[in-house]
């Protein structure tokens, strides 16, 4: 099969086309640029999620490395997203290696690849990996029992969470966490935010309750992503319990949910503006902050209030880290609409440990509700309202619509001219200063995102059933 890394790296079905041999092979591709690259001293470490066989398969990825003469770091639990992230860039390793499908269903299981700059590799170096994988024959791969591994110290098995939670104390304000006395409720999902949020909440003095911290390889029963539709029993822990925040993480605890005290879900498209706001009013903070292409304007409405520069990047989190690591000290916050975020002084890589800690952060220090802030906003920007819709297409009716996309001239959209259009990740069209609509292809599934955004509900209606109208060739 076809090794293809997405936005977010390689994922497949465990037992179909996520097996031993395709992870040997991805490995075998990942080893050879890293020994190409550092001529042979190349040290890796290898993190994994609560997913099944996730340990497993990061032993085999072990053997692999170590027998390409690899010096292997393996966690010894599961282990999040950002806390690898963290690890790369503190000791200075080559890169890492993450077992993980973050928020997607049970039955998957993928690879993330991030190299020594920490964030996710960018598309140069998928590209490479997946033509050397196409070259690889199984027969061929470099291997070392991994037993033998560890006797030989090519493999070490590592805790990297004391140094992360050492981090996060200096990025986030404990003595006022500690002085507000706040109660939260948590939802870890089952996956590897446990014992990581909840503790540092402990050592916060936060009153927490903290549901599904044990590992459930089906993550009860829907997929471990802080949706709204995935936080029911969080919603009625925060409501029954009066506690001021909902907090949750995804599968690997790169992505946020948030609960107000109200019992209302905080989208990330509200959540990444309030704590830019929150950056730039406690902590003085300016310079520059960066968003995905088709997350929310209220960032830009927001950030021309104080005087804050806007960078507007492709989907996919590696583009903000870019963005990051090439502006270190002007950068603020970045963030997409799909849950993640980063901040000055961080890691290129989501962090929703960061974002749940940080939420609470902005309520203890403001001693306002996440409603209330999001009011303090609108007062200066005015308010936007915001929509993102999923098509599920025959796969025809997909090929009709990409063609119309790429040869049809599109002038406005419910009935409001078109003044610009983006095409740096799908096509997304500037109205007029307050409306937008963008599209967005799937490439590996016939589904088409549509965003949109306006100053009124029933404007933004009217323009997501012009965008509906667009997509059905209506």
């Amino acid at each position: 099969m076809d090794i293809k890394f997405g936005t977010s790296g390689w994922r497949g079905i465990i037992g179909e086309d996520f097996t031993y041999d395709n992870v040997r092979i991805a490995t075998q591709a990942i080893a050879d640029i890293v020994n190409e690259e550092t001529n042979n001293s190349a040290s890796i470490i290898i993190g994994y999620d609560t997913r099944f066989m996730s340990e497993d398969f990061a032993k085999a990825c072990a053997s692999v490395l170590a027998g390409n003469g690899i010096k292997v770091l393996l966690c010894k639990r599961d282990t999040p997203t950002p806390v690898l992230a963290y690890e790369i860039i503190r000791l200075k390793l080559t890169g890492g290696i993450n077992f993980t499908a973050s928020h997607n269903p049970y039955l998957y299981n993928g690879i993330k690849y991030s190299p020594s700059w920490g964030g996710p590799a960018l598309p140069e170096t998928t590209k490479k990996i997946e033509e050397l994988c196409a070259t690889i024959d199984k027969s061929s791969i470099k291997k070392l029992p991994f037993e033998e591994g560890v006797k030989n110290k090519l493999i070490e098995f590592y805790n990297p969470r004391p140094a992360y939670l050492r981090r996060i104390k200096q990025l986030i304000n404990f003595k006022a966490l500690k002085k507000a006395k706040i109660k939260v409720a948590v939802d870890v999902l089952h996956g590897t935010a446990n014992d990581y949020l909840d503790s540092l909440l402990d050592e916060a003095g936060i009153k927490q309750k903290t549901i599904n911290k044990n590992r459930d390889t089906m993550f009860g029963g829907h997929a471990p992503e802080p949706s709204e539709e995935n936080l029911k029993d969080l919603f009625k822990i925060v409501k029954n319990e009066s506690c001021k925040l909902g907090l949750a993480t995804d599968g690997d605890a790169d992505r946020f949910g948030i609960i107000d005290s109200n019992g209302t879900f905080i989208t990330p498209n509200q959540v990444i503006p309030i704590l830019f706001y929150h950056l730039n009013k406690t902590r003085g903070w300016t310079g520059i902050v960066a968003r995905s292409v088709m997350t929310t304007h209220l960032i830009d409405k927001l950030a021309a209030k104080l005087n804050v520069e806007v960078i507007e990047t492709p989907v996919g989190f590696k583009y903000i880290g870019d963005v990051m690591v090439n502006h270190p000290k002007e950068f603020i916050i970045g963030g997409e609409e799909s849950g993640g975020l980063t901040i000055r002084g961080h890691i290129p890589e989501k962090d929703g440990i960061l974002a749940c800690l940080l939420m609470a952060e902005a309520v203890a220090m403001n001693k306002k509700s996440v409603a209330a802030l999001l009011k303090d906003i609108e007062k200066l920007t005015g308010k936007v309202w915001t929509a993102r819709l999923n098509f599920h297409l025959p796969v025809p009716v997909m090929e009709a619509f990409r063609t119309k996309l790429k040869e049809t001239p599109i002038d406005e959209f419910a009935g409001i001219k078109i003044q610009k259009k983006i095409t740096i990740d799908g096509d997304k069209f500037i109205l007029d200063d307050n409306n937008w609509i963008g599209f967005r292809l799937s490439g590996t599934e016939p589904v088409v995102r549509v965003y949109a955004e306006s100053d009124s509900q029933n404007k933004l209606n009217k323009i997501l059933k012009a965008g509906r109208n667009f997509v059905y060739g209506k």
